[in-house]
């Protein structure tokens, strides 16, 4: 793979953390709470852990054992799905940070094929990630609001409970 090539590991690093910031950029520019660090940071991690499991199982094989870097994989899409599930919640019936927790999920994917040296992958899917990102948020504001359930209207002032899960009689 690239056993003493520091120049592709670099380059595999840095591309993983560049699209990570151009992704958090665009959530920390509409104010969300998973930024530029955050992203930058799933993307960076992910290619790291991707570089290591392809380095451990080159070193493995080498040795005459078996490895599956793919387990390495794997083991991330639960972890950064754990992370991303925590940034949803919901509130007075609205669910709140979806694309957000998308867009993280998004950036630990560009991280896995940028540090399996997937550069052809990473290029395209960040383009059509950051067009989806900005141009959709674009059409947004001009697509007409959503209309009021009457049924929705029929339980009154809906308010989303306390830190406890209770809703308070103030």
């Amino acid at each position: 793979m690239m056993d003493g090539d520091w120049a592709m590991m670099a380059v595999r690093l840095g591309l993983a953390t560049f699209i990570g910031l151009l992704i958090g950029f665009e959530r920390e520019w509409h104010g969300h709470d998973a930024g530029l660090r955050t992203h930058a940071l799933v993307s960076l991690s992910s290619a790291m852990i991707v570089i290591s499991a392809l380095l451990i199982a080159k070193d493995m094989n080498s040795h005459g054992q078996e490895s599956d870097p793919v387990r390495a994989i794997q083991g991330l899409a639960q972890a950064v799905g754990f992370i991303a599930g925590g940034l949803i919640f919901v509130r007075g019936g609205d669910v709140r940070n979806m694309t957000t927790a998308a867009s993280l999920w998004m950036s630990a994917a560009i991280g896995i094929a940028a540090g399996a040296g997937q550069f052809a992958l990473v290029v395209v899917s960040s383009a059509i990630a950051l067009v989806v990102l900005t141009v959709l948020t674009l059409l947004k504001r001009f697509m007409p609001p959503r209309s009021i359930d009457p049924a929705d209207e029929a339980h009154g002032d809906v308010r989303p409970p306390n830190r406890r899960g209770m809703i308070s009689d103030d």
